[in-house]
This record gives C-alpha cells, structure tokens and sequence, in this order.
C-alpha cells in the first residue's frame, strides 16, 4: 500500500495508473471504524484500484466546534487500510491542500443546505464541496463512496457531482451500527460512561417514529413522542428532529411511502454532537430516490 503526502506524489501515483482500470476514491477524516471499513470493502469490491484519503478538513469546522480535539490515529487506520486491501492513501497535511490558506472560492448551496446539518452548521456543507471538489480533482476517481449517515452531505455531493458535470460516480453505502444499534461515528470514541447509553435516543427516537409512521400526520403526534423520548434519555440534549423528502430534503406534502420520507436526527452528548437517519419505508435503492 502506497503511502502518499503531497500533490506531487499523488499526481506521479495517478499518472502510473492503467487508464484501463477503474479508481475508487473512499475520501475520510480518519479515525477510521467499521463504517469507513465498508466503504472501502465496497471499492475494493468495485474497483481495481482503491484510494484512501485521510484529511481534517478546517473549512468544514466552525469557530466553536472540535477541530483541535477531532480524534487522529494515523497508525491504526494505515494499519486497517493495508488489511483491507486499499491501494494507496493520500494523506496530506493543511499546506497541501489549502497552500494560500483558505479558499477564496465559496459555495451557494440552495435548497438542499437550508435545514439540518446546513442550518445547524453554518458553513459546513461549504467546508465539504470545497474539500471533495479538491480531492475529485487532484485524484481523478472513477467512484466516489459515501455512508449514509452524512445523508445529507450525500444528497449535496451527488448533486453536486450530476449539475456541473464531474466524470465520476457516486456511490452511497448503507450506516454501519454498533450491535445496540448507534451509527458508528469517529466522535462515538468522546462518549464515556452514562453519555454513551444515553446516545441510544438517536436511534431509538428514529425507529419509534418509522413505527408510527401511520399516526405521524395526526396533530400532536411528533411532540407526544418527543417528550415521551427527552424523558427516557435526559442526558441527550436535541439539536434537530424532522422529517423530509428524501429526494429534495424539503418537508413532505404528505407522509407517505410515495413522498419518500426520511427522520433526521442531531444531538448533543455532553459536547459531542451526533447525527442519524432512518428512511421511514424501506426504498430499494436510496440513489433512485
């Protein structure tokens, strides 16, 4: 496995590659779990050549947010990539990729930012389109792979990827789950003690709404469950709960399996903030949404 540092390895590596073979990007901010995992499973699955990157991205941080504390193990994740048989990682400091500090080029996202993570993070969804356009371009990846999880960060990239025409393809890969069901996260690792069982009012929040689905248009019915919810898990501070098309993250006319609707959920443990969602139907495909 290739270890690579610089835009001018990464380049030379590229350029060596068989224009015949098909490259998958798994792009990461390291710290990596069995999610990251099988994402990059999937490449190695898809594709003859897979490439890792590991990079903390600053301009997807806010001013008050963990940066600094954000979890780093160069060593263990080198040593989980080898084994799962990746071809190359490409992990570069700051001065690589931002050489002139930030970007002087920013994003307007309309629509698909106007809510969850793109309300609750001002400037975020930003910070993300000026990383992933960077590392489309530097790496030139036949497919990109991307948990669900960060659905919303998906749903931007993909259309970011299809209305200014980058020759690639997304590919988004279903939540892994600890067994007790949390989304695996690389902030899981902040919870300690009675933060982590409390951090079940994500999930649990998420599969006793898709289990009243039915009842969901009935007023009262999404605050009855809610306070029922903030009761059982008072650790568990919220930061967002709605539900959403799944195609346009827009609030559904009507909430039925036709409107594709989609829970979403943020709280905060302490102060480590976590995101999930859960479709309220099952979908065949989530890309055909």
């Amino acid at each position: 496995m290739k270890i690579l540092q610089s835009r001018s390895e990464l380049a030379l590596w590229r350029q060596k590659l068989s224009p015949a073979k098909k490259l998958g990007l798994v792009p990461t901010m390291g710290a990596l779990h069995a999610g990251h995992g099988s994402l990059v499973s999937q490449s190695v699955a898809d594709n003859e050549d897979t490439l890792v990157t590991i990079f903390v991205n600053p301009t997807q941080f806010g001013p008050d947010e963990d940066l600094d504390r954000y979890p780093r193990d160069l060593e263990g994740d080198l040593a989980l990539l080898a084994q799962l048989g990746a071809t190359a990682v490409f992990a570069p400091p700051v001065s690589e990729i931002y050489p002139q500090g930030p970007s002087h080029i920013t994003f307007a996202i309309h629509g698909l930012d106007d809510r969850l993570c793109g309300a609750s993070r001002p400037g975020h969804m930003n910070g993300v389109l000026q990383i992933v356009t960077i590392l489309f371009h530097l790496t030139r990846p036949d497919r990109a792979y991307f948990g669900l999880k960060d659905y919303q960060q998906y749903r931007i990239i993909q259309t970011l990827v299809e209305e200014l025409y980058f020759p690639l393809e997304i590919r988004p890969c279903p939540i892994v789950r600890e067994d007790d069901g949390l989304a695996m996260s690389s902030r899981n690792r902040y919870l300690e003690g009675a933060y982590r069982e409390q951090a079940l009012f994500l999930q649990d929040t998420l599969q006793r709404l898709r289990a009243a689905r039915e009842q969901l248009c009935q007023p009262g019915t999404l605050d009855t469950l809610l306070t029922a919810q903030q009761a059982r898990y008072p650790l568990a501070r919220l930061d967002y709960l709605e539900i959403l098309d799944g195609r346009t993250l827009s609030p559904p006319a009507a909430i039925t399996p036709e409107q594709a609707p989609v829970a979403f959920i943020a709280a905060y443990l302490g102060d480590t903030r976590l995101i999930d969602n859960l479709p309220l139907w099952d979908y065949p495909v989530v890309s055909d949404l």
